[in-house]
This record gives structure tokens, C-alpha cells and sequence, in this order.
């Protein structure tokens, strides 16, 4: 399997490199900065204050550490399916551990670009009156979803340009007013600090796992892996350059509301109250500036995670652990699992309890970081890697998983139960299509490249 494995990605590679430097950066930013950290503020907000950005640090430097185990371990494989090629071919004596992490991951993926899409449509209805029609914003959510399909398989380079455009605009835009909330505040860090005396270590630490999940996304630079210009120099290039970037945003936006906007008015508005406190220092024009920074935000997470997770459910299907035709492939675009992923994503946003299946995708980021991070120990002698960085990654990750469980169980016990539950449903379709690989023929090298 791993011979083919290389022959496959050989043919790969021999196609025109359509990814450069930016367009990588910019799939890592555009998977990371999307929604949610918008209504991740409201919820670190009411239980730290104004330690938020402290917390939000804590999570970039647990996010350097889980990326550098990525790093490695791609520089090393070089293979498309990032976190579970990493896996499976780590372990290879563990099909059914892999078909296992290959099913929570997609799922994972499909649940956040759905989250992603609904509060690109809540967003495109701010201020109208069609605001609360929740078959509108439906029927948005689904054409903000159809509308990166196509571009995604119209074509790898018009992707990558448009990845640019919208990432570093929406940067751009989110940068410029949180300074501007910083410049117009009343208030100080310190004196801000000074009256949160209940706050303690502990809690702060609880808060830093709960936003890890707005770093989620820059392992997407992997799965172009094919499609880029010099994977060794640009895939740790792409991903450092992004977790610097999220985190610098990330702590800037914390402080301008923090230090601009009323404790009670961020937790009551949540996702809107960027919008609501630049309202009060510039108009209606700021409103507008935030709500086309989160449109932005949410297009590009949604245009980076359909590219990057299509890509990895194609290999995946190609093993046997997904339905075949998901593999196909034309001119090197996964096709039919680019629009399955969409069509899923879609019939999550009609069911509703989106916030339900994102905490799935949450614990699922660290519980997998952690996996790679221990992958990357095992092989780091072959990916030249430090075993002091090495052993930090699984610490980190070790911990943050660990305080997410205990976060979940105390406080939100039916999630917890929710997201156990998704979890057995999918280990059982992971068991069902390992046996079937484990009791079936293996694939013809021939037959795969057809799809191709």
C-alpha cells in the first residue's frame, strides 16, 4: 500500500503546481479565521473577562506545538490525506484505528463548514427584517455552500486567487477595527484586570481549550500537498505564518472589545458584538465593516475546508474506508467528494443543532492534534524531529483534551452525551468498512488511477 501510495502521489505531482506561499498562507487563515471566533469572545468573555486575551494566547502557543507535530509529519509523508495517511501509515497494524480517525476528522470538517455557512447567512441578514426566517437563512447557508463547490471544482489556481483576496481583505478589515476600538476606548488592561479577583489559573486554562477549536483549519495546507510549489519549504512557512497571524488577530479583536465594548453587551451579543461596539464609535459604517469582515471570514473558512477536506476524504475512499466513488477524480479535483461534503454539509444546516455537532468538532481537533503529536513522537527520529518540542506537543495537547472533557462533562453533560453518542455512530461505520476492506480484495493501482 505504501508503494502505491508513492506512485500516487508521484502522479500527482508531475501536474502543474497551481499553489504558491499566499494561496497556502491564506487556505491555513481562511480555515482558521472563520466564524466562530466571534461567538468565542461572548463565551471566554463571561467566564474570564478580561484575561480573554491571555487565554486566547495560551491557545495559539498549544496551537504552535500541535502544528509542529503537522509539520513534520508532513515534510515527511508528503501525502494529501494529512491526519489519517499520518496515522494509518505510522500504524499500519491499525486499519481500523484509522478508518476510525478518518471518519471522525471528515465529519468534523463537514460539521464546521455547515456552522460556517449558517452564520455566513445570519450575517448576510443583519439589519433586515428577514432576520429571524429561519428557512431564508437556511436557503442562504445553502447557496454561500453551493457557490464554493463550484468554484472549487471549477478550478485549483481561481480557488487559491480568490482564497488571497478574501483572507487578507478580511484581515485587513478586522485589524483595522480592532485598533480603532483600542484608540477609542475608555478603559485600561490593567485596571480591567485589577477587578477580576475570582478569576483563577484554572479557569483561564478552561477557556484556552474551548477556543483552540478557532485554530482549527491550518492543517488544510497539508492537503494541498500536490497541488503546491516546494512542499518542504512552504508547508512550515504556510502554517507558522498562519498560527502567528490567527493568534495576532485573534488577541488584537479580544483587547479592542474588552477594552471598547461593555462585559454584558459582549456576552449578550456575542457573535454581533464586534459590530454593536463599532457601531457606537464610527456609525453605521462600522457595523458594516465588521458584518463584511465576517462575511469575508466565513467565505474563506468554508472555501479552505471544502478544498482541504475533499482532498482527504478522496484518499480515504480510495483506501476502502469511505464509498469508492468518493475517490474519483477529474484533472486531480476530487469532484464527487467535494460535492459529498457539501450535500452532508447542507442537510446539517436543515436539521438544525449545529451548535451541538461543532462541539463534536471541537473535541475532535485536540483529541486528533494529540494523536499526531504522539505519531510524530514515535517517527522522530525519521522526521528529524525534537523529542524536548515533541514531548511538549503531547503535554499540551494531553492537558487541553483532558480540561475539555472535564469542561464538558461538568457543564454541558447532554453535549457530552451528544457528541459520545456521534462518536460511536461513526467508529461504527469506520469498523464496518475496515472489515469490509480487511475481508475484501485490495485495490488495483490501474483501477484508482482511472478515477483519476
Amino acid at each position: 500500500m505504501q508503494l502505491f501510495n508513492h506512485q500516487n502521489n508521484s502522479c500527482h505531482r508531475k501536474r502543474g503546481k497551481n499553489l504558491g506561499l499566499p494561496e497556502l498562507i491564506a487556505i491555513a487563515l481562511g480555515g482558521m479565521v472563520g466564524g466562530g471566533i466571534f461567538t468565542i469572545l461572548g463565551i471566554s468573555v463571561s467566564m474570564i473577562g478580561a484575561y480573554t486575551p491571555v487565554a486566547i494566547a495560551i491557545g495559539g502557543v498549544v496551537a504552535a506545538l500541535a502544528a509542529y507535530s503537522y509539520i513534520k509529519l508532513g515534510i515527511y509523508y508528503k501525502d494529501e490525506g494529512a491526519t489519517y495517511s499520518f496515522f494509518k501509515r505510522t500504524f499500519p497494524g491499525s486499519p481500523f484505528a484509522a478508518s476510525a480517525i478518518g471518519w471522525w476528522v471528515i465529519f468534523g470538517y463537514i460539521s464546521t463548514l455547515a456552522l460556517y455557512a449558517y452564520t455566513f447567512a445570519a450575517y448576510a441578514l443583519s439589519g433586515l427584517a428577514l432576520t429571524d426566517d429561519a428557512w431564508i437563512r437556511k436557503a442562504i447557508a445553502g447557496s454561500i455552500i453551493l457557490t464554493f463547490t463550484l468554484i472549487n471544482i471549477w478550478s485549483v489556481k481561481g480557488m487559491g486567487k480568490l482564497e488571497d483576496l478574501m483572507v487578507y481583505t478580511k484581515l485587513l478589515i478586522l485589524a483595522v477595527i480592532s485598533f480603532v476600538l483600542i484608540n477609542n476606548s475608555n478603559n485600561s488592561l490593567p485596571v480591567l484586570l485589577s477587578n477580576e479577583e475570582n478569576v483563577n489559573v484554572f479557569t483561564i486554562l478552561i477557556v484556552a481549550s474551548i477556543t483552540f477549536v478557532a485554530f482549527e483549519g491550518f492543517q488544510l495546507v497539508i492537503n494541498a500537498v500536490n497541488e503546491m510549489e516546494q512542499p518542504e519549504k512552504n508547508i512550515p512557512r504556510a502554517i507558522y505564518s498562519a498560527v502567528f497571524l490567527a493568534t495576532l488577530v485573534y488577541v488584537v479583536m479580544a483587547l479592542g472589545a474588552i477594552l471598547a465594548i461593555p462585559f454584558e453587551d459582549i456576552i449578550r451579543n456575542q457573535e454581533y458584538a464586534l459590530a454593536a461596539g463599532a457601531e457606537d464609535v464610527l456609525g453605521h459604517w462600522g457595523t458594516d465593516l465588521v458584518v463584511a469582515g465576517a462575511l469575508l471570514a466565513t467565505s474563506s473558512a468554508i472555501s479552505g475546508t471544502v478544498f482541504g477536506a475533499s482532498r482527504q476524504m478522496a484518499v480515504i475512499a480510495r483506501d476502502g474506508y469511505f464509498p469508492g466513488v468518493l475517490a474519483r477524480r477529474r484533472n486531480g479535483i476530487p469532484v464527487t467528494a467535494i460535492a459529498a461534503m457539501s450535500v452532508v454539509a447542507f442537510a446539517l444546516v436543515l436539521s438544525g443543532s449545529l451548535e451541538l455537532i461543532l462541539e463534536f468538532g471541537s473535541i475532535t481537533f485536540l483529541v486528533v492534534s494529540l494523536l499526531m503529536a504522539y505519531a510524530n513522537y514515535r517517527m522522530r527520529q525519521q522526521t528529524q524531529s525534537s523529542s524536548i518540542l515533541a514531548v511538549a506537543a503531547m503535554i499540551g495537547l494531553s492537558a487541553a483534551t483532558g480540561i475539555i472533557f472535564y469542561y464538558e462533562f461538568h457543564h454541558k453533560p447532554q453535549q457530552f452525551y451528544f457528541v459520545i453518542a456521534l462518536y460511536g455512530v461513526l467508529t461504527f461505520m469506520a469498523w464496518i468498512y475496515s472489515a469490509r476492506v480487511k475481508h475484501g480484495s485490495p485495490k488495483k493501482p490501474e483501477q484508482v488511477q482511472n478515477h483519476e
